[in-house]
């Protein structure tokens, strides 16, 4: 008993870090149709964006130290909804009702975000904010131009290289300096403190419920009331819910479907900002954090039911509980006391590790998706027909 107590508890919590990242890919990939494969990567920005608020608190010492976790949360919120909102206007816009395209221009997203983490510096920053500023500036600018319209390619075409050389040049004259050049993160990963009141943890039975993954589970229920309460009762929640159904209806009514499409996309990367957040408290941060879940909260939203809120908790639960379970030894453990089950626990025991769980849930997935292809929570009516 205590075995299957402790197996669940820890498959929750695991499961409810899943949840959060799942939220946000069901509003991404259920309600908009877009697969986003740089999700994970906005998760590390959000245990990124964890790290830094840690190091800026860390000098204060106590008792503000303590509190750097409930500052981070909204940061790391704040950061992931900035790039996905970038994302969404510089990339996916141009590819609605292609999702192949999106599938493909996220990756290389992702690909980017990565490597950027790795190398970006005050130099790289710098060049980046000049580019930045001498680029859109110019064309925030010449916008008031009555003919804009017209002259809007050739603006592009003048401006795009010239803010690019000076970027270059500028970066290139202060090169030389070199507090510039040092890595913020570098390749290696990083370590995120817990705050002290989130050391230790409850005992209950023979096992310790640690502090981190309980404050987790409670995030998490946050998060989920949150979405529901936006979703359901928030006239820009049913603004969303309404282009979800009938993007042109919608349209005619008057309501602005591309704010829409942003304000879809950065609530959903600002909860992967979140779920970056909770990861980094459970392990060290790096460049490929987010690949370790973008794979498995795929899986919860297809299993769930596409655009499904609950199927979205329930299938998030529950993959967490049956990979938890399956690669610690637990249900094997449990079912070893039936003589008769020695074959299937033979089996278990085989695939009790976290690498080879994964490929038995996966693989336990495939099966149930051929008798629910729509899964747990099918769409209905006029979406489902879309």
């Amino acid at each position: 008993m205590s075995a299957l107590i402790e197996g669940l508890f820890n498959g929750i919590s695991i499961g409810s870090v899943l949840l959060i990242a799942a939220l946000g890919l069901a509003i991404v990939f259920g309600l908009m149709g877009v697969i986003n494969l740089a999700h994970g990567e906005l998760m590390m920005l959000g245990a990124y964006t964890t790290y830094v608020v840690q190091n800026v608190f860390k000098p204060w010492g106590e008792p503000w130290f303590s509190f750097y976790i409930l500052v981070a949360i909204p940061i790391a919120f704040m950061v992931a909804a900035i790039a996905g909102l970038v994302l969404e206007r510089g990339v996916i816009r141009f590819l609605y009702g292609r999702p192949l395209e999106t599938l493909l221009a996220t990756w290389g997203v992702s690909l980017i975000l990565r490597q950027l983490v790795r190398s970006v510096n005050w130099l790289l920053a710098i060049c980046i904010a000049v580019f930045c500023l001498l680029f859109f500036g110019g064309m925030t600018w010449l916008s008031r131009h009555p003919d804009w319209e017209r002259i809007r390619n050739w603006v592009i075409a003048i401006l795009l290289p010239l803010s690019t050389a000076i970027a270059v040049v500028t970066g290139f004259l202060i090169s030389k300096m070199p507090v510039l050049t040092k890595a913020w993160f570098s390749a290696r990963n990083v370590d995120v403190t817990a705050p002290s009141w989130l050391r230790g943890g409850v005992k209950v039975l023979d096992f310790q419920m640690p502090y981190a993954r309980l404050f987790i589970i409670v995030l998490t229920i946050i998060c989920l009331i949150a979405v529901y309460w936006f979703l359901n009762r928030s006239t820009w929640g049913l603004k969303i819910r309404a282009v979800t159904q009938n993007r042109a209806m919608s349209s005619c009514l008057g309501i602005p479907t591309a704010k829409v499409d942003a304000l879809t996309f950065a609530i959903g990367s600002g909860l992967a900002g979140v779920a970056g957040c909770a990861v980094s408290l459970l392990g060290s941060v790096g460049p490929n954090t987010g690949q370790n879940y973008i794979v498995d909260t795929f899986m919860v939203v297809v299993v769930g039911g596409v655009g499904n809120l609950f199927g979205t908790i329930f299938a998030g639960l529950g993959i967490g509980i049956v990979n938890y379970l399956i690669g610690s030894g637990t249900l094997a453990l449990m079912l070893s006391y039936t003589e008769s089950l020695k074959p299937l626990v033979d089996v278990l025991l085989f695939f009790a590790t976290s690498s080879m769980a994964k490929v038995m849930v996966f693989a336990l997935i495939i099966g149930f998706l051929q008798v629910k292809p729509a899964g747990l929570f099918p769409q209905k009516g006029r979406t489902a027909e879309l």
